[in-house]
C-alpha cells in the first residue's frame, strides 16, 4: 500500500509538470503552485514510510520533512521519484542517498544544536541540509568540484548556511576540528586515521566501511583515548576518492 500510495503521488506530480509546459504563463504559475502541493504530499508521503521503516526520533522526522529533496536533485528527476525511497544517480558516478538511510545515520549520530558537524562526502547537498534543519554548525567536503559547487549553489538557494569545500575527505578539515559529529557518506576501504583525530573527546562518527561488495555501518564513539565501535547494517555507497586537496 506504501509504494502503491507513493506510486500515485508521483504520478501526479508528473502529470502536473507535463501540463505546465503545456500553458502560458498564468496558467502555468498556478500548475507550478499545484506541484508545490504535490511535492509537500509526496515528502509527506515519505516521511510515513520513514516512520513504518522504524525512524522514531521527531527531529529528524520534522527535518526530512521540511528540506525539499527534488531542490537538490538534477531537474529531470521532479517526476521521477524524488521522494521514492531510493538512491538516485546525480552525475560523476556519484549518488544521493535513499532518505531512509539519510535518516537512518542522522537518527544514529543525533546532531544537536549548534555542534559542530563535519560531513564529508557533500554529493547533492541534501545531508547536509538536514543536519543543518537540526541546527548543527556543518562543515561539508566534497571532491568532486562540479558537486561541490552545485551543492553550494543549492544550498544557498534554499537558505541553509552550511560551509562547503572542495577537497579531499580523507583529510579532513583540520582547521575547524574539533567535529562533535562526522558523517561520512561515501565507503573507504580503511578507517581514515585523520578523520578520527579530529573527532572531539565524546564526539561520534559514522560511516560506511570496506569494499563495495562486503561494506558496513560503522558507529564510533571517542572516549578519551578510546574509541568504541559498534558495528551496524550491511549497507552499499559509492568508494571514498582519494586525491590531492586542491585547497593546499
Amino acid at each position: 500500500m506504501k509504494s502503491k500510495n507513493l506510486a500515485l503521488t508521483l504520478f501526479s506530480i508528473a502529470l502536473l509538470l507535463f501540463a505546465a509546459s503545456l500553458l502560458p504563463g498564468s496558467c502555468a504559475g498556478q500548475i507550478i503552485t499545484l506541484e508545490e502541493t504535490a511535492m509537500d504530499e509526496a515528502r509527506e508521503t515519505m516521511v510515513r514510510v520513514l516512520i513504518d521503516y522504524g525512524v522514531r526520533d521527531e527531529k529528524v522526522l520534522n527535518a526530512m520533512r521540511k528540506v525539499k529533496r527534488h531542490n537538490f536533485l538534477p531537474p529531470n528527476y521532479l517526476s521521477r521519484g524524488a521522494y521514492g525511497d531510493h538512491p538516485l544517480p546525480i552525475g560523476h558516478g556519484q549518488t544521493i542517498s535513499q532518505p531512509y538511510i539519510v535518516a537512518y545515520m542522522t537518527e544514529k549520530i543525533a546532531p544537536k544544536q549548534g555542534e559542530k558537524v563535519l560531513e564529508i562526502g557533500t554529493g547533492s547537498g541534501y545531508q547536509a541540509a538536514v543536519l543543518a534543519e537540526l541546527g548543527a554548525d556543518v562543515y561539508s567536503i566534497e571532491i568532486v568540484p562540479e558537486l561541490a559547487s552545485h551543492s553550494i549553489a543549492a544550498l544557498a538557494k534554499e537558505g541553509y548556511k552550511c560551509t562547503v569545500k572542495w577537497g579531499d575527505g580523507y583529510q579532513g578539515w583540520p582547521e575547524h576540528a574539533p567535529f562533535s559529529v562526522i558523517i561520512v557518506t561515501c565507503a573507504p576501504e580503511e578507517l581514515p586515521e585523520k578523520l578520527v583525530e579530529q573527532l572531539a573527546d565524546g564526539g561520534r562518527m559514522i560511516l560506511p566501511l570496506g569494499a563495495s561488495n562486503n561494506q558496513r555501518l560503522i558507529i564510533l564513539r571517542k572516549q578519551g583515548m578510546s574509541i568504541v565501535t559498534e558495528n551496524d547494517l550491511p549497507v552499499r555507497f559509492v568508494p571514498m576518492i582519494k586525491g590531492e586537496d586542491p585547497t593546499q
